[in-house]
């Protein structure tokens, strides 16, 4: 199975890297890109600041969107024909920032994955009414009945939503706020024992 993971809003590749093998486990191929955007994070003006990056901004938003998507078909490809892994066994993980962005390319390209796991992000604004393509991939997210950033009373909704465009979408509200779930990793288990039946 091939994973590519995107991290959210301010963070790096590395962290999630990490993550994404605590969430599916060190045994599958997993690819983590990095945000194509950097700024300088705030904190102490004494020490050498720390740069994140991220996904999208507001002042360039399609060609942020194109990018996402020539980006992650790239990875999904070479990684893919380098392992022999068909877009069968082929994921996307995003946290945050780039979970609306992995459902658009889900939308988009059909049959570029198997599944999209969105974990405490949103979906597309234009999802109801964008020129997009009904989803083959499996669609799980999560999301926190505490998030400060996707409240619940409008992440209750989600599953509706991308049920218009996905037929297999399962949702969860697992407690606590806007962080990579820590119970994650037996939903995913679960849900991909389900799906690669």
């Amino acid at each position: 199975m091939l994973v590519v993971a995107l991290h959210g809003f301010g963070q790096s590749a590395e962290v999630m890297l990490s993550l994404t093998e605590k969430l599916v486990g060190r045994q599958h191929a997993i690819a983590s890109l990095e945000g194509p955007n950097q700024f300088f994070l705030p904190g102490d003006p004494r020490k050498p600041r720390e740069v994140g990056f991220c996904w999208a901004t507001s002042r360039h938003g399609a060609e942020s969107v194109r990018l996402h998507h020539d980006m992650v078909m790239h990875v999904l490809n070479e990684a893919g024909r380098e392992y022999g892994i068909p877009p069968a066994r082929r994921f996307l993980v995003g946290f945050s920032q780039p979970v609306s962005l992995n459902y658009r390319l889900a939308a988009t390209c059909p049959d570029a994955v198997r599944g999209v796991i969105g974990l405490s992000g949103g979906i597309p604004g234009d999802w109801e009414s964008g020129n997009y393509r009904l989803v083959k991939a499996a669609l799980l997210h999560v999301a926190g009945r505490e998030d400060e950033f996707y409240p619940p009373e409008v992440t209750e909704l989600y599953a509706e939503k991308l049920r218009l465009r996905a037929e297999d979408v399962e949702f969860h509200m697992l407690p606590g706020g806007h962080r990579f779930p820590s119970q994650g990793t037996t939903i995913v288990e679960g849900w991909l024992g389900r799906i690669l039946r």
